[in-house]
């Protein structure tokens, strides 16, 4: 099935985020001090984990997809911001990540 074009914004943000966080938290398991990393790391797998469940749910065509994308948007301003207080390249890459993620699932819960 191809994805409706109002929708692959938001389905290429949800995989880049996905891969992102994942990369964040391995990278932050090996960081000096993993306990001050532990809100970060936890934001990272629950952020990872909501963007893979909202692809699903775009590709998929979920009746829930738009319910699933507002609650990704909110978990993705959440590590974003948390990620952001990080001074890492990998935070840093991973909020940005994040933030996209969150516009963009908003832009398809409105369009």
């Amino acid at each position: 099935m191809l994805i409706k074009n109002e929708y692959q914004e938001c389905l290429d943000a949800c995989l880049a985020c996905m891969e992102a966080c994942n990369f964040c938290f391995n990278a932050c398991l090996n960081e000096n001090d993993v306990k001050m990393m532990a809100a970060c790391i936890r934001l990272d797998r629950l952020c990872a984990d909501t963007c893979s469940l909202a692809a699903t749910a775009i590709q998929s065509d979920s009746p829930f997809k738009e319910e699933i994308c507002r609650l990704c948007a909110e978990i993705c301003a959440a590590c974003g911001e948390e990620c952001s207080k990080h001074t890492h390249e990998h935070c840093q890459i991973c909020a940005d990540a994040c933030f996209r993620c969150a516009e963009a699932c908003r832009r398809m819960i409105t369009a």
